[in-house]
């Protein structure tokens, strides 16, 4: 879903998306290469990917999609996932 978006970025966001850790670049390409059933929808216009990171790590990325004519991402979480998160413990 997230492939062929243009993502946006502002001081809120890059500030929010990065405090766990992952990188803007990192981000995006885990959005960019969803596979494995994701995007999905969580509700309240939000949607869910999970994907590898650097060094193979799993990430966890939240995001909304703008309704504007670019159609851009606009990224609101992201985290890289323990295997105790990823039991969902």
């Amino acid at each position: 879903m997230a492939a062929g978006y243009d993502f946006r970025w502002n001081a809120w966001n890059l500030e929010h998306a990065t405090k766990h850790g992952c990188s803007i670049p990192e981000i995006e390409a885990v959005a960019s290469n969803a596979g494995g059933g994701f995007p999905r929808k969580i509700g309240d216009g939000k949607y869910v990917v999970i994907g590898r990171g650097n060094g193979g790590r799993m990430v966890k990325v939240i995001f909304i999609k703008d309704n504007n004519p670019s159609n851009s991402v606009y990224v609101i979480h992201a985290m890289p996932l323990t295997l105790r998160r990823r039991r969902g413990r």
